[in-house]
């Protein structure tokens, strides 16, 4: 049987589209390999969103090379390889494929052309495309993406989305209910939903706070997830379907990009401050122990010390619990690259430094006073380190626990014993008996 490697970068988008390609690759007898040195297939899943991620890959196809025995297959998938298409072909001798989102179907004939001399670039948007046929090959049995919406139609200038991507389409909503259906049954009990920006999604009859109720309503699933929603999306509609469905959880990724209107006018961003201001109470008052986290960019051009100053505010004014902070990245192809007054480099390393201290002082400062309170957290596996195990709350906590491995899977009770500011040391506050938390 062939082998294959599929090696991802970037989003959780990514991550479920690597499921979706293994699910189309096992129907041709392929089998996963972990070790690249094994495979008959190398396939690197990539990122387009800023441009040290492209170089990363660039950099690790060469790495992959070493291992191409006469007759294997080195492909580049996802939103770079749309991006570039043929003309990285052209850049990178070695690579045999290209594949963008919407091409994974075709991957096993486009293996077969490039196993025969072929190389082959598959960039063509499909607007029906969902691939409703193809059942993932996923990792974990207790936690899964199910991808609800794929593309953007909105126009953020310093986005390449939308050019990797393309159009944003939603699924029917009873094929969606039916793939989670079939994953409770299979001992699921956690899913996030995936889209764009989800909470746009509507299926021609169905918007988002249905979609809410419906997955949340599948017997067995105990913790609903979405990621990643756009503020002005939340409409009461929404709000209410949160706020009534017992499995949807108190975490929401929110991204804000900047704290200045200046700057999310210039993004092209569909609000302003007062506005993502409002959406942050409008979820709080709806789901009163929410938990917040964000994307932030600085140095977006013509970015001047006091717009930077007003998302560092705007920050502290919210108390966000994380946030992925990144210098803007120029993105050839998107409408950002026309804007005047690029802010140096060295301007934009500085405010993240900053930014980044002021987020992680206010996650601890926020931590550290949970420390002594129970939670009930889903244990999803082995630390990176040491001998415990890692597992995380409702509100997207991570906390480390020390038990055996029959508990990944499960949920149990633990109590918060310290922090090191971003995670939680913990202790089972069921250990006498030791019960696995009733679903």
């Amino acid at each position: 049987m062939p082998r294959i490697y599929i090696e991802t970068y970037g989003c959780q988008m990514n991550v479920s589209d690597s499921e979706l390609m293994l699910g189309v690759l096992a129907r041709d007898g392929y089998v996963r390999t972990d070790d690249p040195a094994d495979a008959d297939v190398m396939l690197v899943n990539t990122c387009a969103v800023r441009d040290h991620a492209e170089q990363r890959v660039l950099g690790r196809m060469g790495e992959l090379k070493r291992h191409k025995r006469p007759g294997d297959v080195l492909g580049v998938v996802g939103c770079m390889a749309q991006r570039l298409g043929p003309t990285l072909l052209q850049r990178v001798p070695h690579v045999d494929l290209v594949i963008g989102p919407d091409g994974y179907r075709d991957l096993p004939e486009l293996i077969a052309r490039a196993r025969g001399g072929e190389r082959a670039a598959e960039v063509e948007f499909k607007s029906w495309e969902h691939y409703e046929d193809v059942p993932p090959v996923r990792g974990d049995r207790f936690s899964a993406f199910v991808t609800v919406q794929r593309g953007c139609d909105y126009r953020c200038t310093f986005c390449i989305v939308p050019m990797t991507r393309g159009p944003e389409r939603s699924r029917k909503l009873a094929d969606v209910v039916s793939e989670v259906i079939g994953l409770a049954e299979s001992g699921t009990t956690e899913v996030t939903l995936l889209g764009q920006t989800v909470n746009s999604y509507h299926d021609g009859e169905h918007d988002f706070a249905d979609l809410l109720r419906a997955v949340g309503g599948v017997r067995g699933i105990r913790r609903l997830r979405f990621t990643s929603p756009y503020p002005t999306d939340f409409t009461p509609r929404v709000l209410d379907a949160m706020a009534a469905t017992p499995a949807v959880c108190e975490h929401v990724h929110l991204p804000v990009q900047s704290g200045s209107s200046r700057v999310l006018k210039r993004m092209l961003r569909r609000y302003d401050r007062a506005r993502f201001l409002e959406v942050v109470a409008a979820l709080r008052q709806a789901v009163p122990a929410m938990a917040l986290s964000t994307d932030i960019i600085v140095g977006f051009p013509g970015e001047t010390e006091d717009e930077f100053q007003e998302t560092l505010s705007l920050v502290a004014e919210v108390g966000f619990d994380d946030a992925f902070t990144f210098k803007y990245s120029v993105r050839e192809g998107t409408p950002a690259v026309r804007l005047k007054d690029h802010v140096a480099e060295e301007v934009q390393a500085e405010r993240l430094e900053r930014l980044i201290a002021l987020v992680r002082s206010g996650a601890k400062r926020k931590n550290i006073g949970l420390v002594g309170t129970t939670h009930e957290v889903l244990v999803e596996g082995r630390a990176k380190r040491g001998s415990l195990l890692q597992a995380r709350t409702r509100t997207n906590k991570i906390a480390l626990v020390e038990g055996p491995d029959d508990w990944i899977g499960t949920y149990r009770r633990v109590r918060f014993t310290g922090t090191t500011g971003s995670t939680f040391t913990s202790w089972p506050a069921d250990q006498a008996s030791r019960e696995v938390v009733a679903p």
